[in-house]
């Protein structure tokens, strides 16, 4: 299975990116799944115009990253907590596509605050459906991030292993099931 980690901030020293660098090390250490991260940072997305229906209906400039989206089987959003809900810059990414049927979404949000981006993982709850995907309805909540990851995704609190591991069985054990009857279907 194909597994493309949207991290949602823009910014160049992303907190956010801590966790999305662990969760790619974590799932690679423990499954055979495919796993990459599609990092905002990378991708100055112009806002939306038009759905890149297609990769070859996509600007040449864009086509590694529609390549990426098109072809992966489930995503898992991270995101920073702005005004209470979900990065533009991931919206903005996830409206350039068509609708995502039956496709697994993992949500976690992060923080340096003690809420962890609660509120905007109830609005990436809002977001999912409406992409036509599923959400795995357990997510991964990261309070005081800065003081859980280092700069390279190590997890420097080894009291939120459980919160990470119980998010990847769920969040695998869901895209597993869709794709797999996707396959049979």
């Amino acid at each position: 299975m194909k597994i493309e980690i949207l991290s949602g901030s823009p910014r160049i020293n992303s907190l956010t990116k801590r966790v999305a660098l662990h969760l790619k090390q974590y799932i690679s250490d423990t499954t055979d799944h495919e796993i990459d991260i599609i990092d905002m940072k990378d991708w100055s997305v112009p806002p939306v115009q038009s759905v890149w229906s297609s990769i070859d209906k996509t600007p040449e400039k864009f086509q590694p990253i529609a390549e990426r989206i098109f072809n992966a089987d489930a995503y898992i959003l991270v995101t920073p907590e702005y005004n209470g809900s979900y990065s533009p810059a991931l919206k903005n990414l996830l409206d350039h596509f068509p609708k995502r049927n039956h496709t697994p979404f993992g949500i976690v949000t992060a923080s340096p605050g003690a809420m962890g981006g609660i509120r905007a993982s109830q609005q990436l709850l809002q977001l999912v459906p409406a992409l036509f995907g599923i959400a795995s309805p357990y997510m991964l909540i990261t309070p005081a991030v800065d003081k859980k990851f280092d700069e390279e995704g190590n997890l420097i609190d080894e009291s939120f292993q459980n919160a990470v591991h119980n998010f990847v069985i769920e969040f695998l054990w869901l895209a597993e099931k869709i794709v797999e009857e996707k396959v049979i279907a």
